[in-house]
C-alpha cells in the first residue's frame, strides 16, 4: 500500500511541475479551487460521438467514487482545508454527476459504464480507485488518515485531469467538451492544494 501511495503522490508532483513549467499552473491555489455548484442540467441534444458518451460514462462512475473518498475526509481528516476541500468535491461532484447523467439519458445511453473491466481493455482500462484501497481509507486514522487521503485522491483527481483531456481532443459535443475543460482546470488545482498540504502534514 505505501509503495501505491508514494507512487501516486509522485505521479502527481510530476504533473504539476510540467504545468508549471509551461505556465499554466495557478501560482497560489486557493482553499476551494473547485468552481461552484450550478452546471445546467438541461438535456444536451447536440452531436455527440463515441468519445463523448463513454468520456461521461466513465466519468460518472470516477465522480461518485470521488464524492465517496470525500464523504470520508470530510468527516475524519484533521486538516482544515481537507475538509473544506472534502465539502466543495461533494457538493460540485454530485452536480456534475446529475448533469452528466441528463445528457446521456437525452442521448439514449446508459448513465455509467459497466464495470467489467474486460469491457475496457481497448482504451487503457477503466480509471478508478479500487475497493481494497478505499477500504484502507476507512479504517486510517489521525494523520495517518490525512496522509492516505491525500495520496489515494491525489492519484484519483490525476485520472479525471487524463480523462477530461482524452474528452477534449476527441470529443465532439460542444457541452461535454465544456465540462472536460472544466474539470482539467479544477480538478489541476486540487492536486496542487493537495501537494501543497501534503508538504505540510508531519511525518509519521
Amino acid at each position: 500500500m505505501t509503495r501505491r501511495l508514494t507512487a501516486a503522490l509522485i505521479a502527481a508532483t510530476t504533473l504539476t511541475l510540467a504545468l508549471a513549467a509551461c505556465g499554466t499552473a495557478p501560482a497560489t491555489p486557493t482553499a476551494d479551487p473547485t468552481p461552484p455548484a450550478g452546471t445546467n442540467v438541461a438535456a444536451n441534444t447536440g452531436e455527440h460521438n463515441d468519445n463523448d458518451v463513454m468520456f461521461l460514462q466513465m466519468m460518472v462512475n470516477h465522480h461518485e467514487q470521488g464524492v465517496e473518498m470525500a464523504r470520508i475526509a470530510a468527516e475524519k481528516a484533521g486538516s482544515d482545508q481537507l475538509k473544506t476541500l472534502a465539502a466543495a468535491v461533494v457538493a460540485t461532484q454530485t452536480d456534475e454527476v446529475t448533469t452528466m447523467k441528463s445528457w446521456l439519458t437525452s442521448w439514449g445511453k446508459a448513465d455509467s459504464a459497466d464495470t467489467d473491466i474486460n469491457l475496457h481493455a481497448d482504451h487503457g482500462g477503466l480509471p478508478a480507485t479500487s475497493d481494497e484501497e478505499i477500504e484502507s481509507l476507512r479504517s486510517a486514522a489521525g494523520a495517518d488518515f490525512d496522509t492516505t487521503f491525500l495520496a489515494l485522491f491525489t492519484g484519483h483527481q490525476h485520472n479525471a485531469v487524463e480523462m477530461a483531456k482524452t474528452e477534449a481532443a476527441e470529443g465532439v459535443n460542444p457541452d461535454a467538451k465544456a465540462l472536460a475543460k472544466s474539470i482539467d482546470e479544477s480538478r489541476t488545482a486540487q492536486i496542487q492544494l493537495m501537494l501543497q498540504i501534503s508538504a505540510a502534514v508531519p511525518a509519521a
